[in-house]
């Protein structure tokens, strides 16, 4: 398959009745495997709605969302948690690093709640990539924020998963440290054929995406 996942159809609302908001009305996109995608859109278009649901952290009130060969949409709650765990991996504007850990600690600890082993030779891999090697010994509070960043894209792509999404992953840095993580979100597609879903509402973000999706009142606009 050309697709890493697919969305069909997909429908979320919150609230009822004069309170309703139909976040999602009808979404139907697909997403190619070692591409950058971008989500963009205003506030309130749906687009952080579209990545929760694709990556199974809530779920379409209707609708489908495949990844792979797998339907999210039909899982437990428990096999959906196992799904993000061995096969999603996750970027996030605050950086989600645990302060008492350190950055290796931190890489490592997807791999310890899924009882996987360490590809030890990957993590030498990812570290000398992002730049990180001698800084894996490190509390995030001795980190920078863009040292930060790419400790938590190196736990994203340690498992090797089918699909890392990053919501707003430059959201809290400068721009010198904002530019060298687009760069790396770009090298591990080119390098590692690291399929990539990015949300975000900077422009210059989304340039550097292969694909760029563009959300209004919860729909595909362009």
């Amino acid at each position: 398959m050309a697709e890493a996942i697919i969305a069909t159809d997909l429908v979320k609302v919150y609230g009822r009745g004069a309170a309703q908001v139909r976040a999602l009305d009808g979404v139907t996109v697909a997403f190619g495997r070692a591409r950058l995608t971008a989500i963009t859109g205003a506030s309130g278009s749906g687009k952080s709605t579209l990545m929760q649901c694709l990556a199974g952290l809530d779920t379409p009130t209707s609708g489908r969302v495949v990844l792979g060969d797998t339907d999210m949409t039909a899982l437990s709650d428990r096999r959906l948690t196992r799904l993000r765990l061995d096969r999603v991996g996750f970027v996030f504007q605050s950086f989600n690093l645990l302060p008492q850990l350190t950055a290796r600690e931190n890489i490592l600890l997807p791999a310890g709640l899924a009882g996987r082993s360490v590809d030890k030779a990957r993590l030498r891999d990812l570290a000398d990539l992002l730049g990180i090697a001698d800084r894996l010994r490190h509390l995030p509070s001795e980190l920078s924020g863009g040292q930060q960043q790419r400790v938590a894209i190196a736990r994203a792509m340690l498992g090797r998963p089918e699909v890392i999404f990053a919501d707003e992953p430059t959201g809290n840095l400068d721009s010198a440290s904002s530019e060298q993580v687009l760069e790396l979100l770009r090298t591990a597609v080119r390098e590692f054929g690291q399929t990539t879903v990015m949300v975000t509402h900077d422009p210059h973000a989304a340039s550097y995406a292969d694909r760029i999706i563009n959300m209004t009142d919860g729909q595909v606009a362009a």
